[in-house]
Formats: C-alpha cells, structure tokens, sequence
C-alpha cells in the first residue's frame, strides 16, 4: 500500500525543499556533482590527489535561485514532490534542454530522505518525471550523478540509465 502521493511542486514548497536539499548534501557531499559546483551551490577541491566536495558558503542561496528557476518555467522544468503525511519527504527536479541536436531531457535531481528511501518513492519520481518527458515528445533523457555516490549511481543503472561519460574539470596550478 503506497503511503505517500506524488504532486507538482510549487513556490510555496521551495523552503522546505532547499531544507531537504542543503540538509542531505551538508551530510552527504558525495551527492555533490559538477551540476552543483557550476551552479555555485557545491565547491571541490582535491585532497591528497582526491577529489572532495562541500556546500559551497552562499550554496543555499543559490540553490534558492536555481529551484525558483525551475519552479517558474513549467514549459521547460517540472519539479515532483513525494509527500507523506503533509511533509515533503522528497523531490526529482527534471527539465527540458534545447541545446543540442534535439531537444532532451535531464533529471537534475533525484532526493529521498534517508529515513523514507524504502517503499518505492524514488521509482515514482523517475517515474512521473519520464512521463512529463514523454508526454512532451522527448526520448534522449540524462542524469548526473556525484563522483562518490556510488549507492545512486547502483539505483540509477539498477532502473535502466547507462554511464555514457564522465566529466574532467581543469585544475590550475
């Protein structure tokens, strides 16, 4: 029995979403992919020839921004929230991309909270989010995941998704 609905996030949802957001990601910086270091919201560095990842010092303001983005362009971006007894127990953010060949999707991100990850909410994320994006005509869908998010990146490929590259970034000096 499904103990939880899933529902079109709004503005009224964005503080409670950036709590579960800047929450996971202060505890877990392995979330934290190059997605969020461009954005400003994560910062790395290596260390001892590893990379590490954080929350970047004005992160919550600009993951503020980046949701109110999403939230505002309903053409473009859906954001889903999965809600279980009036509280938003997590999110898959999922826009539409135009700067290639043809337009694709990208599912930007996929977050449960740790105590609600069993009974299937985040599949039905991915799920409502893959049907916005067949319903809008778009086959080619992608996902970025952290480097060291390797229980993520087991459900990803665990639900069809493929590695298809990986990202370098130039470090000076």
């Amino acid at each position: 029995m499904k103990t939880f609905e899933i529902l079109k996030a709004d503005l009224s949802d964005v503080t409670e979403l950036a709590q579960i957001f800047l929450g996971h990601i202060s505890q877990h910086s392995e979330y934290i992919s190059h997605g969020e270091i461009q954005m400003g919201v994560g910062e790395g560095r290596f260390v001892d020839g590893t990379f590490v990842t954080n929350v970047a010092p004005n992160g919550e303001k600009m993951w503020i921004k980046y949701i109110n983005e999403k939230l505002s362009s309903p053409e473009s971006a859906v954001v889903y929230k999965a809600v279980r007894d009036g509280d938003i127990v997590g999110f898959c953010v999922t826009e539409i991309t135009d700067d290639g060949a043809d337009p694709f999707g990208m599912i930007c991100d996929v977050l449960v909270k740790e105590e609600c990850r069993i009974g299937g909410i985040g599949t039905e994320l991915i799920n409502r989010a893959l049907e916005w994006l067949r319903q809008a005509g778009i086959k080619d869908v992608y996902l970025e995941s952290g480097l060291h998010n390797h229980s993520a990146h087991e459900y990803f490929i665990r639900r069809g998704f493929k590695k298809v590259s990986e990202i370098y970034k130039l470090i000076e000096g």
